[in-house]
């Protein structure tokens, strides 16, 4: 009986982790789908998600904790949150899904070792062979010279969310419990996506499909998305829930092709597999 309700709630636990990277992959693929075919403006998009993102998150905190403070450090992880929406969202205008989430993937993982390093972090041999290749397999996507290179542009904006979100998930180790502080970071975000938005916002306009997406994004992707990954996470080993992301690129590259015809070429799948096995040999190599 035991071994049956254990086996069972591993399984469970499998298929959430499952779902939450399904939906955080979902996040490129809905933001592409409304960008390539312009159903809406890369700003008008990153404002409905995180005004629709911020009000399920503050809707599932209060009925379950009530009012609560603002984490510490809310105005550095607030710029960094922005950086990463703002960026996100332009660069889709230009990249196709899975090139867009291997690239942030892999900055965020990236600026995140480095910043482990600096702090004094050991990593065993493999590591540092690991560390080799996810950088030998961003360069090889991002070279310029390179046949089917992304636009440059995209990459550069792309580059600033991975930055951007690598920044706000170091800051959010500190920041006490995930889901009051994700909810206090939309919320105090929302304002400079806002001003953003009457600065960059373009003047054409926007169709239904492009707001569904958008709220669908906002809503379910990263509202409901941050919510069952942060039921899941204090069951996972910090291995484990690292492990369990590099799936993400990979789900978005495969959502992009099935759901937008996008193609999955043998130069993204060189980088991808220098990449996410550069990162995984990180994390099995960190002391």
């Amino acid at each position: 009986m035991g071994s049956g309700s254990s086996t069972a709630r591993r399984i469970a636990l499998a298929a959430l982790v499952a779902l939450t990277m399904v939906a955080f992959a979902a996040n490129s693929v809905l933001t592409r789908m409304a960008l390539a075919p312009e159903l809406i403006d890369a700003m008008r998009f990153a404002s409905l998600r995180i005004a629709s993102g911020a009000v399920t998150l503050w809707a599932i905190l209060v009925l379950r904790d009530g009012l609560t403070r603002p984490p510490p450090g809310s105005r550095a992880m607030t710029l960094a949150l922005t950086a990463y929406l703002i960026g996100f969202s332009f660069a889709y205008e230009r990249l196709d899904a899975g090139v867009g989430a291997l690239i942030l993937f892999g900055v965020a993982q990236v600026t995140m070792i480095g910043w482990g390093l600096s702090a004094g972090e050991r990593l065993a041999p493999r590591g540092w062979l690991g560390l080799a290749l996810a950088i030998a397999g961003m360069v090889l996507i991002l070279a310029p010279g390179a046949a089917a290179a992304p636009d440059p542009i995209g990459v550069g904006l792309m580059l600033i969310a991975g930055l951007g979100w690598g920044a706000y998930s170091l800051l959010g180790r500190r920041a006490g419990a995930p889901i009051p502080a994700t909810a206090w970071n939309f919320l105090l975000c929302a304002p400079a996506i806002l001003i953003a938005d009457f600065a960059l916002a373009d003047s054409a306009p926007m169709r239904m499909e492009g707001v569904a997406l958008a709220l669908t994004s906002g809503v379910v992707a990263t509202g409901l998305g941050y919510v069952v990954w942060y039921m899941v996470l204090p069951q996972l080993t910090a291995t484990r829930a690292a492990t369990a992301q590099l799936s993400v690129p990979a789900i978005a590259a495969l959502g992009g092709a099935l759901l937008i015809g996008e193609p999955i070429t043998l130069l993204m799948l060189a980088a991808a597999a220098l990449t996410l096995g550069g990162i995984g040999l990180v994390i099995a190599g960190k002391r």
